[in-house]
C-alpha cells in the first residue's frame, strides 16, 4: 500500500504505541474501500473513528515483538515459542475484566498491562519502557579451535566485546558483551561457539510524566524462568492495582530485590 508524504508525516505524530494498529486500520480502511494509496484525509478519518472508539479496542494487555519470524538477520534466539506461551500466560490472567473491575470509566491503552519480546539487543521493540521487557541472549564462549587471526569477530562486534589478534583464542569481555550471539555467526573456524542461549529480562520500565528505564534481572533465563517470571509479575500487579495504576508505578526497588533473590540468586 503506498502512502503519501503527507500521510507518513501524519502517522509520525500518533502514539507510537498505538500506531502500528493505527497504520493498519488505516490501510484496512483504504483496502475495503478500493484504493490503494493512503492520503492524509485518510489518516485523519481513521485516527478519529480509532480514538472515539478506543474502549473498544483495549484488550487489557499489549504483548509487543520485533520483526522476529518476518526475517530479521540480528536475531539472537528464536522466540516463536516462547511468545505463544507468554500470550497464553497473560490472557489467562484476564486482565481485561480485572481493570474493568478497577478502573471508573472508560479503559484507554495506557492502562494495559504491557510485555515485549525482542529476539536481540537491538531491541527495536523497546523491552526498556514496557512492564516487562524480554530480550534474546547468545552467550559466546572461546572452544580449542585456533584462531585464524581474520577479524571476523572483532568486525562483527560493535561493542569491541573480542580483542583478536591478542591471543588464541580471543578473549570476550563479558562486561561490554551483549550476548547478541553476532560473534559467533561471523568466526569461521569455530574458535568462537554458543555456550547457551536463552533471555535477558526487564522489569518496570515506562514512559510518561516520571519515565523510568526498566531493571535487569541478572542472569540468562530460559523459557519456563521467564514464564514464571512474567507471571509473578502478573500475580503482584493484580494484588496491588487499585485503580488500573501502571505495573511499573507499583513496581518497587524492594519488589526487584525480591525477585532477584527468587530467581537469581544474591543481587549483583
Amino acid at each position: 500500500m503506498e502512502w503519501s508524504p503527507e500521510a507518513e508525516a501524519a502517522l509520525k505524530l500518533v502514539p507510537f504505541f498505538v500506531r502500528k494498529r493505527v497504520r493498519a486500520r488505516v490501510e484496512s480502511e483504504a483496502h475495503n474501500a478500493g484504493r490503494n494509496r493512503i492520503t492524509l484525509a485518510d489518516v485523519k478519518a481513521t485516527q478519529a473513528r480509532y480514538l472515539s472508539g478506543m474502549h473498544s479496542e483495549i484488550k487489557g494487555y499489549q504483548l509487543d515483538t520485533c520483526f522476529g519470524p518476518s526475517g530479521c538477520p540480528n536475531r539472537a534466539v528464536v522466540s516463536d515459542g516462547l511468545l505463544a506461551r507468554l500470550e497464553t500466560v497473560i490472557k489467562r490472567a484476564d486482565l481485561l475484566d480485572f481493570l474493568k473491575s478497577r478502573v471508573r470509566g472508560e479503559l484507554k491503552f495506557h492502562h494495559e498491562f504491557r510485555t515485549t519480546l525482542a529476539d536481540c539487543p537491538n531491541a527495536c521493540s523497546q523491552p526498556q519502557i514496557k512492564d516487562v521487557g524480554i530480550i534474546g541472549a547468545a552467550v559466546p564462549e572461546t572452544t580449542n579451535e585456533a584462531c585464524s587471526q581474520c577479524g571476523a569477530c572483532t568486525d562483527a562486534c560493535t561493542e569491541q566485546a573480542v580483542a583478536a589478534n591478542a591471543s588464541d583464542p580471543p578473549p570476550i569481555d563479558p562486561e561490554r558483551c551483549l550476548n547478541c550471539g553476532q560473534c559467533i555467526r561471523a568466526c569461521p573456524t569455530g574458535t568462537i561457539a554458543e555456550a547457551w542461549r536463552g533471555f535477558r529480562v526487564q522489569i518496570g520500565g515506562r514512559l510518561g510524566r516520571h519515565p523510568r528505564l526498566a531493571r535487569e534481572l541478572p542472569g540468562i533465563f530460559n523459557e519456563d524462568q521467564v514464564i514464571e517470571i512474567v507471571q509473578a509479575c502478573l500475580d503482584l500487579y493484580k494484588a496491588r492495582s487499585r485503580h488500573g495504576e501502571r505495573f511499573a508505578h507499583l513496581f518497587q526497588d524492594s519488589d526487584f530485590e525480591n525477585f532477584s533473590r527468587r530467581f537469581c540468586g544474591p543481587v549483583i
